[in-house]
């Protein structure tokens, strides 16, 4: 009897794993989950911005038109890999914010000195306390923000690849009509 007990913990922890990864597998993709915010309007920005840079204020995403808002870091690698994205972007006349997060200033403007700035107007949050207030859990995330002010799409993740191909372009196709 005692052997037969001594089974039944490998057993359990064999069948939860098995369940656990057979849930994870099958439930879809985080990037899929909804925002709270889509149909909503965008919450509040930050009011601070780097030395040199335009402020990116609420009235800019009220403007008539189309915003691309991305949360980017210098010390993001996908960030990175998206930044050539945006700033091809914002050289066909898309309007790409920005809001810096949790990022050190000199990096920052270090690295935007580097590769280029796509953003037409850019807000930081050092300490990541305003990216709360939009759901932003870790960079880069982008929304697309509908002239009025009101969140239209949520892409979460790098502009990069397939995922960015069939899900973000099309998203904001749809909203430049």
């Amino acid at each position: 009897m005692a052997r037969w007990l001594m089974a039944v913990p490998p057993v359990v922890f064999a069948g939860l794993a098995a369940m656990f990864l057979v849930k994870m597998e099958s439930g879809g993709d985080s990037r899929d989950l909804p925002s709270a915010f889509i149909g909503k309007p965008a919450p509040v920005l930050p009011v601070t911005t780097l030395p040199g840079y335009t402020q990116l204020t609420d009235a800019d995403l009220r403007t008539g038109q189309v915003t691309v808002l991305n949360f980017w870091a210098s010390w993001c690698p996908p960030c990175r890999a998206e930044h050539p994205v945006l700033t091809e972007m914002a050289a066909r006349g898309i309007r790409v914010a920005g809001v810096d997060m949790m990022d050190p200033e000199a990096d920052a403007l270090a690295y935007l000195a580097r590769e280029g700035n796509p953003f037409f107007a850019l807000a930081t949050d050092p300490k990541g306390r305003n990216r709360v207030e939009w759901g932003v859990t870790n960079p880069p995330e982008t929304f697309i923000i509908d002239g009025d002010g009101t969140v239209l799409f949520k892409f979460i993740g790098p502009l990069v690849g397939t995922d960015y191909e069939t899900r973000f372009v099309p998203a904001l196709e749809e909203a430049l009509k």
